[in-house]
């Protein structure tokens, strides 16, 4: 961290909250109730439906950490921004990873071994979400798809309005759900119900997430799922 070093090393609370009134470019950072130690970090790409794009994986981990040291942080509640949770990975646009990874040269094991790094540092992103000391509760509507499953596998309580839809699209393009959810979701749902979600790519509701055990709440509406997820962040404060 640059500017203010003293601070941060008197103060490591101070700097972690000077760190998040700075701001983000892909999530919004808040705390609705200043008198409760819950925080919301909400997906915020909403015209994108909050696609997990390299800025927000550079930035998930980045709010994770700084929630994590802040003592004032009892529980984090991950939402997003405008009718979607997430469209999952990014993958088109100038200058992202995956794609220039094999495009910038005709040496294949020079370009896998660039999307090999470029994976693993994906993968620590969203691993950040469960290393996260504080509860991290999921509030989940619309679509969640893909790479949006694998943040939401990575968190410690799910919950869901009853609009949402969750799906692993992966197969359809022909590629491994390779960010964590495939070693998540059997200890989630079973070995079974994450085959099945994997191999086939179906798209499930809501109440079928919860029988499985993928969400532990439905509510009927985005609103009572935003109220719903603050009362159970509150009871982790208290």
């Amino acid at each position: 961290m640059t500017g203010g070093g003293d601070r941060g090393s008197s103060d490591p609370a101070a700097a972690a909250e000077a760190e998040l009134l700075r701001g983000f470019e892909t999530l919004a950072v808040a705390r609705p109730d200043p008198s409760a130690g819950v925080y919301e970090v909400r997906l915020n790409r909403p015209a994108q439906r909050n696609a997990l794009s390299p800025a927000a994986f550079a930035e998930i981990p980045r709010a994770m950490s700084l929630l994590d040291r802040l003592p004032s942080a009892r529980a984090v509640v991950l939402s997003a921004a405008g009718p979607h949770f997430c469209a999952g990975i990014e993958l088109g646009g100038p200058g992202n990873p995956l794609t220039a990874a094999y495009s910038k040269g005709s040496d294949p094991v020079a370009a896998a071994e660039g999307l090999r790094r470029v994976i693993l540092e994906m993968q620590e992103a969203l691993t950040a979400i469960e290393r996260c000391r504080k509860p991290v509760i999921a509030a989940v509507h619309g679509a969640c798809v893909g790479g949006g499953v694998d943040v939401v596998a990575a968190c410690d309580i799910r919950c869901c309005s009853r609009d949402a839809t969750f799906v692993l699209k992966e197969v359809d393009m022909a590629i491994v759900a390779d960010l964590g959810g495939l070693q998540r979701l059997p200890r989630i749902v079973g070995y079974g119900n994450a085959a099945d979600l994997a191999l086939t790519g179906r798209k499930i509701t809501a109440m079928e997430a919860k029988e499985m055990g993928l969400v532990s709440r439905v509510f009927d509406s985005k609103k009572e799922l935003d109220a719903g997820v603050a009362k159970i962040a509150k009871v982790h404060h208290e």
